[in-house]
């Protein structure tokens, strides 16, 4: 007689397919990043800065700001210009702040030196060397941690004082890389001795 061959249970689930190999997620790419370069020649016109290789708008400025540029410009530059100092620059001046990634900021009003930069006409692009003197005018559409960082940046490329004023408050602010602050009020008198001996003004004058 031929051997029966078993039969299989009856009522069993098949057996589930093999899982496929778990394969890692594709990276997510990172921010396209810009050169100091790409953005002179592509976003010189924009009211905005380059950080970190990224571009970073700003709101407009208006009169008041305008105004206050208008004086501390007038002030600190005919001091510079009649004893011969060196360079005053305004209008958001582009300033190289670091490379790789590039920051590139604009600040207010700067004042650098012949020692720095020899006198003739300046580069028609970002100042590479670092200001004696940075002004900030605060606009509405500053926040105090954007001054403060900007402030930072500043100090830490070599800018012997940072200028901040204020036209809310009528103040104004000096900042210097040992990390001493003075805050001078409209009544006082503002000295910046070891980047402009002799100059003096009263504070009020830069909000008239």
């Amino acid at each position: 007689m031929s051997a029966i061959a078993p039969s299989l249970p009856v009522g069993l689930p098949p057996l589930p397919p093999a899982a496929p190999h778990a394969s890692s997620p594709a990276p997510i790419p990172g921010p396209t990043l810009i050169t100091a370069e790409e953005f002179m020649a592509k976003y010189d016109r924009l009211n905005a800065d380059l950080v970190r290789g990224q571009l970073k708008e700003y709101g407009m400025a208006f009169g008041r700001h305008g105004q206050v540029c208008a004086k501390a410009i007038r002030l600190l530059g005919n001091f510079v210009e009649e004893h011969n100092l060196g360079h005053t620059f305004s209008n958001d001046t582009r300033i190289l702040i670091r490379r790789d990634p590039d920051t590139v900021r604009g600040v207010d009003v700067c004042l650098v030196s012949y020692a720095r930069m020899p006198a003739g006409p300046a580069p028609d692009t970002y100042l590479e060397v670092p200001p004696e003197l940075c002004v900030e005018v605060r606009s509405p559409s500053n926040t105090w941690s954007d001054i403060f960082i900007k402030v930072g940046e500043y100090i830490g490329i070599g800018v012997n004082a940072v200028l901040v004023l204020d036209p809310d408050t009528l103040t104004a602010s000096v900042y210097r890389g040992d990390g001493h602050q003075q805050i001078f009020r409209a009544d006082d008198e503002l000295t910046l001795p070891d980047v402009l001996p002799g100059f003096a003004v009263h504070v009020r004058r830069f909000f008239g």
